[in-house]
């Protein structure tokens, strides 16, 4: 039996995630689908991690074991002509019998992009968020550093999250602009469900003065939801990296 570790990319506007579900389409299905196809049996496959509807991936690793003799030049080049447009294969490469995707992760990098700008731009409607409102990026950034470190995050994950443990560690947290784009990039060692989108909702909120520069740790140690700002919309949202 091989294993196989691949690294795949997709725009997430037409899925609802990434996990196969009962009701609605998935990247994780559309995946399966392909490579069975390609593989003429039916195949199974590890995700690195969960992504939200209408979130997107510019890395995004996945594994599965097969008997096939196909070579990674062929998984590359066979599914790229089987998938659909909005979801590529990037990288294929043989992996040890015993790594998984899922538990084998260190890590992951997310960024948030935010349109800032009075005018709409149609060709970001489904790949990052428009806020008119304008954004101060140094204090972001200056506000943003109260996130690392290893904190319990229970405010900054939605209610529906299941989790018992809600510590996790934040290893870097930095806002920039290009131009009308202010980026939030945030990694560390793992995220809870909505926890990216609502700590750039709650910068915002510093942005917006609905909550003061320095109010960060004070949240983070309320474990109370509703002092955090809003969850901002998932459009803007992109899994950057997955660390090994």
């Amino acid at each position: 039996m091989r294993n196989f570790k691949v690294t795949i990319w997709y725009c997430g506007s037409a899925y609802h995630g990434w996990q196969i579900q009962n009701n609605s389409v998935t990247v994780q299905e559309i995946f399966q689908r392909c490579l069975s196809d390609l593989l003429e049996q039916p195949t199974v496959v590890i995700g690195c991690s969960r992504t939200d509807a209408g979130v997107h991936a510019r890395e995004y690793v996945l594994n599965f074991c097969t008997e096939s003799t196909i070579t990674c030049r062929g998984i590359v080049f066979g599914m790229n002509s089987r998938l659909p447009d909005d979801i590529g294969v990037k990288s294929c490469q043989e992996a040890p019998p015993d790594f998984h995707a899922r538990f084998d992760c260190k890590g992951k990098q997310y960024e948030y992009l935010i349109h800032n700008s009075e005018y709409k731009n149609p060709f970001y409607m489904n790949t990052a968020y428009r806020s008119w409102y304008p954004i101060d990026e140094k204090k972001l950034d200056r506000a943003a550093k109260d996130f690392i470190g290893k904190h319990d995050f229970r405010s900054m994950c939605s209610s529906e999250c299941t989790k018992e443990n809600t510590v996790r560690t934040i290893k870097s947290f930095d806002v920039r602009r290009q131009g009308d784009m202010v980026i939030f990039s945030v990694s560390g060692d793992g995220f809870l469900y909505n926890m990216v989108r609502i700590m750039v909702g709650t910068l915002l909120f510093i942005n917006e003065g609905k909550l003061g520069e320095g109010d960060i740790p004070r949240i983070i140690q309320s474990k109370d939801r509703t002092k955090a700002g809003r969850t901002v919309p998932p459009q803007g949202l992109y899994l950057n990296k997955v660390f090994y």
